[in-house]
């Protein structure tokens, strides 16, 4: 072999090996961790957490989607993000002043997305509280109408003129659900 091909080898078990481990290894913790979310989620959806007769068994479902498909999610992007840190670091960049950098990033974008996050918050309490879900016909604030999606940041309502309301969870003080039982 010659001293080119032979440092070529070198090269390649070095650095670009180490990548490769680094991006396989992030899939695999992508694909058994989603796969756990999800079945996790699925057991979730199919126990009785609320007995008696509030218990519906769709809006525990689309609570269940929901809080999979936000875990999902926020596994994805730090499985990738770590990754891509690791893999920059692997080839020599110097990862201090880009780790700075994202902290000042993060403040600013903390600071200008409050709402963003109270919005999502107050979509999670919503969610695990059940204070209303898809099909519940509810009042809240100038707005009286049937639920048709419940996400983590959006609710949107029919209003009874057919008027198709979105309304930001965070934005939402006061609901009135009148499709809910009354308790014993």
């Amino acid at each position: 072999m010659s001293d080119t091909v032979r440092e070529f080898l070198d090269w390649m078990a070095g650095a670009p090996l180490r990548v490769l481990i680094i991006l396989v290894a992030a899939s695999l913790v992508q694909a058994f961790g989603s796969r756990a979310i999800t079945r996790a989620m699925n057991k979730l959806a199919s126990v009785d957490l609320v007995p008696g007769p509030r218990n519906i068994v769709a809006r525990q479902k689309e609570r269940a989607s929901t809080i999979g498909g936000v875990l999902s999610a926020t596994l994805t992007a730090t499985t990738w993000i770590v990754a891509a840190a690791m893999a920059l670091g692997e080839f020599g960049f110097d990862l201090g002043p880009l780790i700075a950098s994202a902290g000042i990033v993060g403040v600013a974008l903390g600071l200008g997305a409050q709402t963003l996050v109270r919005d999502v918050l107050a979509g999670m309490f919503m969610l695990v509280e059940d204070q209303y879900g898809v099909g519940d016909q509810i009042e809240t604030m100038d707005v009286v109408g049937v639920v048709e999606s419940v996400g983590l940041r959006i609710t949107t309502v029919r209003s009874l003129d057919g008027t198709l309301w979105y309304l930001r969870n965070g934005e939402i003080i006061k609901i009135g659900n009148k499709s809910q039982p009354k308790a014993n």
